[in-house]
């Protein structure tokens, strides 16, 4: 199994947006190709802005050229996606997933977002 991870940035106002893009655009595409086998997308407030790490598995490399094109290192952005950025790698890195130790539950997108006061 390859882990693909990519990197991007957005502004604080614009990170919302490219969550729900990432979920509702990006991810359908992906379960479209064979050998995809997952997706999960990280972020964190960071200085100007919010970054975010989308981290996609795959059965391997060939998988990734079914995304990609022939390079798998080469990273895909749409337009609208870019539209939403304020940086973003042109790479992706790929790595062997060497141990894979996870529990049995769904990612955040079925949490609720609830607001918190301090």
């Amino acid at each position: 199994m390859i882990a693909r991870i990519w990197r991007a940035a957005a502004a604080r106002d614009k990170a919302a947006l490219y969550q729900h893009h990432f979920a509702t655009r990006v991810v359908p595409h992906l379960e479209a190709i064979d050998g995809f086998s997952g997706a999960s997308l990280l972020r964190r407030e960071v200085e100007g802005g919010t970054e975010v790490l989308a981290l996609t598995l795959w059965q391997g490399l060939d998988s990734i050229r079914a995304f990609t094109g022939s390079d798998p290192d080469k990273a895909v952005v749409d337009p609208e996606a870019q539209a939403m950025l304020t940086a973003f790698d042109a790479t992706a890195a790929n790595y062997e997933v060497v141990v894979d130790i996870r529990q049995n539950v769904r990612g955040a997108e079925a949490a609720p977002q609830v607001e918190r006061s301090t």
